[in-house]
């Protein structure tokens, strides 16, 4: 897919460090995609994160680091750590870049990348815009296939998650995410995370606390926008455990972050 045009001069301080968290993924990493799509998109580097693989994860990812070192950097990490902290010391390695724009991807590409284009146009268009969230919402002609179990599951969630946020948010765990790079999230990543799976909603919470202060309106930060596409990919690593962990998780954020409840609005940030 070609990449859409920005307005004249809308570009500038738009470039895009890109983390990708991997984690055994040597037999799912479409290496040639993101070949591909970084070697037309100059204002992307990917800041590829090995989670302690046990597999040929790493090499992979090296081999990518060195054919393009321009649009590719790998960060090891030498004991698996999670997708928290892998996404974490990705985001801290590409705020110390001149990035104007930092987020994070998943591997497998169920977001496949032609959708960063969408997210970076966001920004281009709206110089207010801090977060943009991908939102798997089903709608006519876009093209989103979601097991039935993560769907449900992912409402129930994401009515939870608004009440704890007080804001209207329709889907927090979809693994593609952009933001203007901020000294609010240097801050908001500066910690390790107090979870595990839900570490997108405490990001959120970290976010949205730091709002306190700065007055006007939060919903003119922060929008989602519809993805195009999405889709489940075999090998995922959910388990139904992981659902019974997650209110668990949920209530650890809501009593650690009650700023984050004065700071937002009950409004919704849908695109």
């Amino acid at each position: 897919m070609v990449e859409p045009p920005l307005p004249a001069g809308a570009a500038a301080g738009l470039g895009v460090a890109l983390v990708v968290p991997c984690y055994d993924e040597a037999e799912r990493l479409d290496v040639a995609a993101f070949r591909a799509f970084a070697a037309t998109r100059p204002w992307l580097r990917c800041v590829l994160v090995d989670d302690g693989s046990r597999d040929a994860t790493r090499a992979l990812l090296a081999g990518l680091a060195r054919e393009a070192p321009a649009s590719f950097e790998l960060v090891a990490l030498e004991r698996n750590r999670g997708k928290a902290e892998a996404v974490r010391a990705g985001v801290l390695r590409a705020l110390a870049g001149d990035a104007g724009l930092v987020g994070y991807w998943d591997a497998d590409l169920a977001t496949p990348l032609a959708e960063l284009d969408r997210f970076r146009a966001c920004f281009a268009s709206e110089p207010a815009l801090e977060v943009v969230l991908g939102s798997r919402v089903r709608l006519l002609g876009h093209h989103v296939e979601r097991s039935e179990l993560r769907h449900y599951f992912g409402r129930v969630a994401a009515t939870c998650v608004s009440r704890i946020l007080r804001l209207a948010v329709y889907d927090t765990q979809c693994g593609a995410k952009l933001f203007r790079a901020t000294p609010t999230l240097r801050a908001a990543f500066r910690e390790p995370f107090l979870t595990r799976w839900e570490f997108d909603v405490e990001l959120l919470a970290r976010w949205l606390e730091a709002q306190r202060g700065r007055g006007g309106d939060v919903r003119g930060r922060i929008r989602e926008l519809p993805l195009l596409e999405w889709r489940d990919v075999a090998g995922s690593r959910l388990r139904a455990r992981d659902f019974v962990r997650a209110p668990l998780e949920l209530l650890r954020i809501w009593r650690a972050h009650p700023g984050a409840r004065r700071a937002a609005p009950d409004a919704p940030v849908s695109g």
